[in-house]
């Protein structure tokens, strides 16, 4: 695995951080983890599918 930084808004890290006591996640880096597969699958697959489309 990268390394990587990132700046989060205060209110973001907050809401891992409850994430995280809820032990909806172990840590927050497996939360973001979680959430940037989601967000790569979603808009990964619109994209291919959109291209898909106009390809036709």
């Amino acid at each position: 695995m990268r390394l990587i930084t990132v700046h989060l808004p205060e209110e973001a890290v907050e809401g891992l951080d409850e994430l995280v006591r809820a032990k909806k996640y172990p840590n927050r880096s497996e939360a973001i983890r979680y959430a940037i597969r989601d967000l790569l699958r979603e808009e990964l697959w619109s994209l291919r599918n959109s291209e898909n489309e106009s390809s036709r």
